[in-house]
């Protein structure tokens, strides 16, 4: 079962915004056994839709696309599927009847007439309906394929292909089995892995398929089996990552699975009715920002404090103006002191600090550039940890960020074993 996504918009073309909808629905398509083949963007230009249409159609069996289904002139989608299936627009009432409940409940503006077209649809046409947005999806089933058009807005999209699109494809479609097993490890490249393991993926069944991911300090390992007995995939994958732990185990630090690791930490942090808070200086923030994403997060995640500055360190952390003159700003001492504080400060169980030396400059401290401390303070103890992530500023920062969040996740495993 093949599938293809296009996206429409001149605005992805120029890198004026980012296409994060192909990489949700290639995931949620995956769930469900379907593989996507291809991904491309094309302009809002009308040939260019139908000759990506043209070509998908002889290489997928789902073809879905996303945006142009706008109000204005430059939203071209339905009138190119109407080219691509000789079909004309009719007026839909039910998307007419949700399209002015929509105004009338959430919209202060007056609907026009330009609103009301969207309720055209191709003929031939299933609505799916919107229930964030005034676009309806399409769903036209043709010569045994099916072709979803969806808006560009993504929580328009995700609610649509959550709620609509992903039920009709598993009612509609004899799906094999997919499963992945993503294996975190910390500490190695890719290549000396790779040839550390050399025989065990060698040794692999065609079914199973490995992939190497390597982000920013660490190399995911992604297992993925495909075939129709679910039960005999789950036994092949468990027993192959039995044997790659009695190879590399002393790396691996746990699995990806679909969860990132700061929901795996926020589930972590409820189980054992716990609270954290951080105190970031090289990070800028990007700590916090991952601890308040999960819903919920008020629960556990207490607050932060973003010191970037020395003169913040002293002021807001109270961390002694002579400790940070004996050993650095960026120092060992400095990140047990901004931890320790910071689980005061906020009252928690738990608190995590950064701070280090991310480049281009050095800035108020003598230590080389890629050099960070990483504080951990716990019920029991307070530590840090020395690290060099290298001398790219990016690169320093995401690095610190992530290696932050494997070690709060590894300290919660180990405090509620």
């Amino acid at each position: 079962m093949k599938a293809e996504i296009i996206t429409i918009g001149d605005e992805i073309l120029i890198g004026q915004i980012l296409d994060t909808n192909s990489a949700f629905i290639a995931k949620e398509l995956n769930k469900i056994g379907i593989s996507v083949k291809q991904i491309s963007t094309v302009e809002d230009e009308k040939s260019h839709i139908l000759e990506a249409l043209y070509e998908a159609k002889s290489r997928a069996d789902i073809i879905i696309i996303t945006g142009g289904l706008g109000p204005t002139k430059d939203d071209i989608t339905k009138d190119c599927l109407c080219e691509f299936f000789e079909d004309k627009l009719i007026n839909n009432e039910e998307v007419l009847k949700h399209i002015e409940y929509l105004f009338d409940k959430y919209i202060d503006t007056p609907i026009s007439d330009l609103n009301r077209q969207q309720a055209m649809l191709p003929s031939k046409a299933v609505a799916l309906k919107n229930k964030y947005g005034t676009a309806a999806g399409m769903w036209f089933d043709s010569e045994g394929k099916a072709y979803v058009s969806l808006p560009g807005v993504p929580f328009e999209m995700k609610a649509l292909i959550e709620d609509e699109v992903v039920p009709r494809l598993q009612q509609t479609f004899k799906r094999p089995v997919i499963l992945h097993k993503t294996v975190l490890t910390y500490g190695m490249g890719e290549s000396a892995i790779a040839d550390k393991i050399e025989d065990w993926e060698n040794s692999l069944p065609p079914y199973i398929k490995l992939a190497y991911l390597p982000n920013l300090g660490r190399v995911r390992l992604r297992l993925t089996a495909k075939g129709d007995n679910e039960e005999h995939l789950k036994n092949s994958v468990e027993s192959l990552i039995t044997d790659l732990h009695g190879i590399i185990g002393d790396i691996i630090v746990g699995y990806e699975e679909d969860e990132p690791i700061e929901i795996q930490i926020s589930r972590l942090l409820i189980k054992a009715h716990a609270s954290i808070a951080t105190a970031e200086s090289c990070t800028g923030g990007k700590l916090a920002g991952l601890f308040a994403t999960p819903p919920g997060a008020s629960n556990y995640y207490k607050g932060s404090v973003v010191s970037y500055a020395t003169s913040s360190k002293e002021d807001i952390l109270k961390i002694d103006k002579k400790l940070i003159e004996e050993y650095s700003v960026v120092s060992e001492e400095v990140a047990i002191a901004m931890a320790k504080n910071a689980r005061e400060l906020f009252k928690t169980d738990y608190a995590i600090s950064t701070t280090g030396n991310a480049g281009p400059t050095k800035g108020d401290s003598d230590a080389e550039i890629g050099t960070v401390f990483i504080g951990i303070a716990t019920p029991d103890e307070v530590y840090a940890k020395k690290f060099i992530f290298g001398n790219h500023r990016d690169k320093v920062i995401g690095k610190a960020v992530n290696k932050s969040m494997e070690l709060i996740r590894e300290e919660l495993f180990r405090q509620n074993k």
